[in-house]
């Protein structure tokens, strides 16, 4: 909740006018308490979850040749019910463990210094903050992804998240309950790390959100954006570390890349990235026969 009644008394309290957002802000949050504000990340995770996955779910459900071209593992195609059911289980953890989890930890949000106040930050102190939060939230997911492969941590509870052998937008939060604690920690330490304004906070949920499932949309699109992000990993770089399985210890970055190879668990990606180079080049040079199609999608591996 904001301490000024009016317009003008904004404006006398920060010596300037109100831009037209912060205006907007003002009239939008001025006699909302603060809690509140902070509950809004529930609504944006739900609504997000299940709008964002919903366009590319209907195209493949409804007219699977227009997007076929690019599917990573074209001979896998999961019908209506998998779909509805990854939808309900991820929702039943969202209302039963992330929802309370949101509601109580408001005290350590305030306790960081989020505010919610004006002036609002500047779209270059968004952008700095949000970059710092991808990097810190990337590390640390990095480490407890890769110690969920070992024995103890991909039977006890990883191997929840690899069902989906062929990721799906809508699996992309599917997993143990104790692993979306577990993985929430990373994505709360950079706000600690530097504090940001609320707004900015519903933003990096947001995008994480999207990346999230973005990668996990198990389709790579040439024109995609994210192409143009640097040592972004994307939907291909992570649809191997689900297709290799519980055996994978290759690619367990979540966002970027940097961790892997600094790491050294991206050279079977590589490997594998490398085979694939030189069968395609031997096919175009009409050194393989039309036999070779079948091996060059990872996807359209032999059953």
């Amino acid at each position: 909740m904001l301490p000024y009644a009016t317009l003008e008394d904004a404006e006398a309290a920060l010596g300037r006018s109100l831009t037209a957002v912060e205006a907007l802000w003002l009239r939008y949050s001025a006699r909302m308490p603060d809690y509140l504000l902070y509950c809004h990340n529930i609504l944006f995770l739900l609504v997000i979850f299940s709008l964002a996955p919903l366009p590319l779910t209907l195209i493949e459900l409804c007219l699977p040749a227009a997007v076929s071209p690019y599917k990573l593992q074209p001979k896998v195609r999961l019908p209506a019910a998998s779909f509805f059911r990854c939808y309900k289980d991820v929702m039943r953890v969202f209302i039963f463990i992330v929802g309370p989890l949101q509601l109580s930890s408001y005290p350590t949000v305030k306790l960081v210094g989020i505010r919610t106040g004006l002036p609002l930050p500047s779209l270059w102190e968004v952008a700095a903050q949000l970059g710092v939060y991808f990097l810190v939230e990337d590390y640390g997911n990095y480490w407890i992804h890769r110690l969920m492969h070992g024995k103890w941590g991909y039977e006890k509870i990883h191997h929840v998240h690899h069902e989906f052998t062929a990721p799906i937008g809508f699996a992309a939060p599917y997993a143990h309950w104790a692993e979306v604690l577990l993985l929430g920690i990373p994505s709360f330490v950079g706000p600690a790390i530097a504090p940001c304004h609320m707004i900015t906070f519903w933003i990096w949920i947001a995008l994480r959100q999207l990346e999230a499932i973005e990668t996990h949309s198990g389709y790579d699109f040439p024109l995609s954006p994210t192409k143009f992000i640097p040592f972004y990993g994307g939907a291909e770089y992570h649809d191997y570390h689900h297709y290799v399985g519980g055996q994978s210890q290759s690619n367990f970055a979540s966002v970027f890349t940097y961790c892997d190879y600094i790491y050294g668990t991206d050279k079977g990606y590589r490997y594998h990235k490398a085979c694939l180079t030189k069968l395609k080049e031997q096919q175009g040079n009409g050194h393989l026969n039309g036999e070779v199609n079948g091996f060059i999608n990872y996807g359209q591996k032999s059953e």
